[in-house]
């Protein structure tokens, strides 16, 4: 770099107001500590649980889970504040008391390391592009529909995208309709699994062992309700879960998908949960020990979904992958972890792409796209 050409000024946007804020600092924590500071200077933005936005330490250690306590890092509500967020040329601006607002230099590219509501759903997404500042990861509409489970399963049904029968229910149909609600749900027969439609990192999700067993069911409903008033409840399917990172290509054709990796869940655990995921010995094995052919079907059908679903740069596509051979999609995730737990870059390191190449990628995909209407 000549001493004429400046650093690219990357917002590395991270916390937010969902139930998956400590693992947004885990997230970011983890890139802040690779990524090029050579090429790029970083302005740690952070989101605050009560949605304060603040210019926060980019200290790495400061964002990690303690190996002792297993505590998980928070936003600093005491950071100086960030006026909301961004004026039309992209400039932030802090706020100060007795100073008043003073304007940051320009940011070139956000990459917003945010999961779940608020962050993950779209809605950031929609101030970005008023603001027309580029940032990194799909747009308003492909994260809305991949944050909203229904929405995203309605999605991949017509695209002809194989995935488990469920049953939606709104807050309405919940209030109004719980017989009808309960008697669709028994339908589905057998174990089911009850989640939060718009949540992510397996949050205030419950197993059902019995789909009529009706006090089994609203329990797990209301549970499921205390983080999103509109609930998903899914068949379980049988079968080994399988999963595979995209990412957009850099010569702009077909997506690049990943080697597979099959989730190990740890003993005590029932199913994947958040537990399970972040703070146990639960495991990947990469690439999964399937068949040849079932690789390349996982593989082809996870660039499938990526682009049926719209995506853009980066996500991680989870499958059920049968004793008869069935492939079905689970879920798609656009902004995947990147903790040192998280499958998406252990999955890309073991297909040759390394952690620091990884960031480097999506900034990098994200720059060369124009501001405005994807």
């Amino acid at each position: 770099m000549s001493s004429e050409q400046r650093k690219i000024r990357v917002a590395v946007v991270f916390g937010g107001r969902s139930s998956e804020h400590e693992i947004s600092c885990v997230t970011a924590g983890s890139v802040l500590s690779v990524v090029d500071h050579d090429r790029y200077e970083i302005v740690p933005v952070g989101i605050t649980k009560s949605g304060n936005w603040v210019l926060a330490p980019a200290d790495p250690e400061r964002l990690r889970i303690d190996a002792k306590t297993k505590a998980l890092p928070s936003v600093a509500e005491d950071g100086t504040d960030l006026a909301l967020p961004f004026d039309a040329a992209g400039q932030l601006m802090t706020v100060d008391p007795e100073q008043g607002v003073e304007r940051l230099a320009g940011v070139d590219v956000v990459l917003p390391l945010l999961h779940g509501p608020f962050g993950e759903d779209g809605t950031i997404q929609g101030l970005f592009e008023m603001m027309g500042v580029r940032y990194a990861g799909a747009g308003v509409f492909s994260s809305a529909a991949a944050m909203d489970k229904v929405f995203m399963k309605a999605m991949l049904i017509g695209n002809g995208i194989p995935t488990s029968d469920y049953v939606a229910v709104t807050d309405r149909q919940w209030r109004t309709e719980r017989k009808r609600v309960l008697d669709d749900v028994a339908d589905l027969g057998g174990t089911v699994f009850v989640k939060p439609a718009r949540a992510g990192s397996s949050v205030g999700i419950s197993k059902v062992d019995d789909a009529g067993n009706t006090d089994a069911v609203i329990a797990a409903v209301e549970a499921a309700r205390e983080h999103d008033p509109k609930v998903l409840v899914e068949a379980q399917v049988v079968g080994r879960e399988i999963e595979c990172g995209v990412l957009e290509a850099e010569d702009g054709g077909t997506p690049d998908v990943s080697l597979p990796a099959e989730v190990h869940v740890a003993d005590g655990f029932d199913f994947y949960d958040f537990e399970a995921k972040y703070l146990s010995t639960s495991s990947l094995t990469i690439p999964a020990r399937i068949p040849e052919e079932a690789t390349a079907r996982l593989r082809g059908m996870a660039a499938e979904v990526f682009e049926a679903m719209g995506c853009e740069g980066l996500a991680r596509v989870d499958f059920f992958y049968t004793e008869d051979g069935e492939i079905l999609v689970n879920e798609l995730n656009t902004m995947p972890g990147f903790t040192p737990a998280s499958a998406f870059p252990q999955m890309w390191g073991a297909t040759g792409v390394d952690y620091a190449t990884l960031v480097d990628r999506m900034i990098t995909t994200a720059l060369r796209r124009n501001p405005g209407l994807r």
